[in-house]
């Protein structure tokens, strides 16, 4: 990272994903990324330990080189904060799933104390010189409390999810003051050209603010630089992870267990917002229409279970386990299984053999602030003979891999649509879209996103 010598990166965010005595490489590209960050600068990062507690315990931890500052929360300001406004809340309508927001002002009173405390506890901790990056949406106000305690520093703050569109972000209940706290940062980053498109307008229309150049928007007294800031993957671990002879052993297992098939593999956290069951439903309409083409492609989906503790996710998996039994049902045969579908997470580099066993890669989120599955999906590749990323087009991701085939995900005829373009592509035509999604995918890896809102941040 190009800081400052006097520079100290403090990053904060919902949880820390730095490294761990019985972890010791940190999990992820965003935990890559950020770790690396932090040695070289001998910054800290803050976040929630997980973990409920009777008060506000602040534990530091230093480990291979990274110090890390997590604090437990009440049991209360978990299922207010946490399971409530950021969840069932926010998650949702920044989805564009206003169906499924749960508007309760316990929430949103327990989100801003909870906000209240890490800043009241972060704050003693942090230098004149230091640069504060806060991360995601559990955080949005942050920044404002900060700023409170009297701080000059230059404060970043990184929206991973989509930002909604006007006529959405209106349905929150206090939505203008959820705003203008984003205004006490001095650089406010997005996944995609969309998302910072539909935050501008809302800062237009709504709050009277003014664009000038170079990103900057002027509401009040107050000016910030909005950006656009795509993350990437760690692309150069994870194309070495598919060249590993694990990987490669995985990748004869999935092949030997096709017996010949052509799979599909979909890799998505249990979430509404992926569009699984969409995907099933495409998958089965692929069925549907081609008889004879049935037992040549199997599906695997992988969908670990995430937020357990919130209703919605509760009925997703249900609706998807009910999904998948009854396709399978209908459709398969004494020695093929259209659907494989996995409740469980893997490793990197057993997820890069998979990508590189699959014919196709099915991403179908009904909306994704940018969805690295698709980035590591090319990544995992053989160049000689690499696979098809049929992507949808309300993903971040698509403003980047042009290449894959763009599909509405909330057609089932679209979808299987392209997954019988996807089998019959020859491969000159495949690798022909694969190689410049490729190069963007290690080009403007982590490292780069990194590096890149840094610049911003300390340019403010």
């Amino acid at each position: 990272m190009e800081c400052h010598p006097l520079s100290r990166l403090i990053v904060i965010s919902n949880r820390v994903s730095a490294p761990k005595p019985d972890q010791p490489a940190a999990q992820g590209g965003l935990a890559v990324a950020l770790t690396a960050a932090l040695r070289e600068s001998e910054g800290i990062w803050f976040g929630w330990s997980g973990h409920a507690g009777e008060d506000h315990k602040l534990d530091f931890e230093t480990h291979a080189g990274v110090t890390s500052g997590t604090i437990d929360l009440t049991a209360q300001e978990i299922d207010e904060y946490y399971n409530g406004y950021a969840n069932s809340t926010l998650w949702p309508l920044f989805h564009y799933r206003l169906d499924l927001t749960e508007f309760e002002r316990d929430y949103q009173g327990g989100y801003e104390r909870v906000n209240r405390v890490f800043g009241d506890i972060v704050a003693p901790h942090i230098m004149p010189d230091d640069v504060v990056w806060v991360h995601d949406y559990h955080m949005i106000p942050l920044g404002w409390i900060l700023r409170q305690h009297g701080m000059k520093n230059r404060i970043g703050f990184f929206l991973h999810i989509p930002w909604p569109p006007t006529r959405l972000l209106v349905a929150l209940p206090d939505h203008k003051r959820l705003v203008e706290a984003l205004f006490a940062y001095d650089v406010v980053g997005f996944q995609s050209a969309e998302w910072l498109e539909s935050f501008r307008h809302y800062v237009t229309h709504e709050m009277g603010g003014t664009l000038g150049e170079n990103g900057r928007i002027t509401v009040g007294g107050r000016t910030i630089r909005a950006i656009a800031c795509p993350i990437g993957i760690d692309s150069k671990d994870f194309i070495a992870n598919a060249n590993t002879d694990h990987a490669r052993d995985v990748k004869m297992r999935v092949l030997e267990s096709g017996v010949g098939r052509q799979m599909i593999i979909g890799v998505d956290r249990l979430d509404y917002s992926k569009g699984l069951a969409e995907r099933f439903l495409g998958y089965e309409r692929f069925l549907q229409k081609n008889p004879d083409r049935r037992a040549l492609v199997y599906l695997l989906q992988i969908a670990p279970p995430s937020r357990t503790d919130v209703e919605s996710y509760q009925a997703i998996r249900n609706h998807l386990d009910s999904l998948s039994g009854r396709i399978n049902g209908q459709y398969a045969d004494i020695d093929w299984t259209p659907i494989r579908y996995v409740n469980r997470g893997y490793p990197r580099d057993t997820l890069a053999g998979v990508y590189r066993a699959a014919r196709i890669g099915l991403v179908t989120s009904l909306r994704d602030g940018m969805n690295l599955v698709a980035k590591e999906f090319v990544a995992a590749q053989d160049p000689r003979d690499p696979g098809v990323l049929i992507l949808s087009r309300f993903t971040g991701a698509a403003e980047q891999l042009t290449g894959a085939l763009m599909i509405n995900p909330y057609s089932a005829d679209d979808i299987a649509e392209a997954i019988g373009t996807a089998l019959a592509m020859p491969r000159e035509e495949r690798i022909a879209r694969w190689q410049p999604m490729f190069d963007n995918v290690r080009d403007h890896d982590v490292t780069w996103w990194r590096e890149r809102f840094i610049a911003a941040l300390e340019a403010a």
